[in-house]
């Protein structure tokens, strides 16, 4: 992992910048608990926040930026279990299985945050996910250099394996899938990521 990827607010934030953030995103988190994601839009963050509508859009830019926010700063626990968590997903274990661990554990992840990654979604940017660099591709691309895949585009081949992992879970599956039989459709992509690895990382 590469210490290019930045989650959470910046650092040197204002003390009062920084308590605003915390409070909007405990706003927002309990909206979502009570009334979900369709509810939950600028306007009405600002009214249960008891902020104004300058302080919303100067912080989150749009809707879509709000739930961007919330996955961030979800990402945190994720990410220090791939940074220093047990074998598999955390070091220790061979690029491969780590591999697999990682693609297992972030399905398990995407599909539990489905409605708040689905929100996140901002067409209105030329990439939607937005313009950070996304950890899974950062993540895989360094495994895939630790396997021995000669003449293989590791830039590529990571960019793909992001996209599958990343992005088909939550836009092509449909509601009925993700809500009926959650646990059940996590298990399922992780299987069928394990699949996928197995087949395109043969030496």
């Amino acid at each position: 992992m590469t210490g290019s990827v930045a989650w959470g607010p910046p650092s040197g934030e204002r003390a009062d910048a920084v308590r605003n953030r915390r409070h909007l995103l405990a706003t927002a988190r309990r909206m979502l608990a009570e009334q979900g994601a369709d509810r939950l839009t600028m306007d009405s963050l600002a009214e249960q926040a008891g902020l104004g509508k300058g302080t919303v859009f100067r912080r989150f830019g749009t809707r879509a930026g709000i739930f961007q926010a919330l996955l961030d700063d979800d990402e945190h626990a994720f990410q220090a279990q791939v940074l220093s968590g047990p074998p598999p997903l955390g070091p220790g274990a061979v690029p491969l299985d780590r591999l697999i661990a990682y693609g297992r554990a972030r399905a398990e992840f995407l599909v539990a945050h489905r409605d708040i990654a689905r929100a996140a979604l901002d067409g209105s940017k030329p990439i939607p996910i937005g313009s950070r660099t996304p950890m899974s591709r950062v993540h895989i691309r360094m495994l895939l250099g630790q396997l021995e895949l000669a003449g293989a585009d590791l830039d590529m081949l990571a960019v793909q394996l992001t996209g599958a992992l990343d992005g088909p879970i939550l836009l092509y599956l449909s509601s009925d899938e993700l809500s009926d039989a959650v646990d059940e459709v996590g298990v399922r992509i992780g299987l069928a990521w394990q699949n996928l690895v197995e087949r395109v990382c043969r030496p």
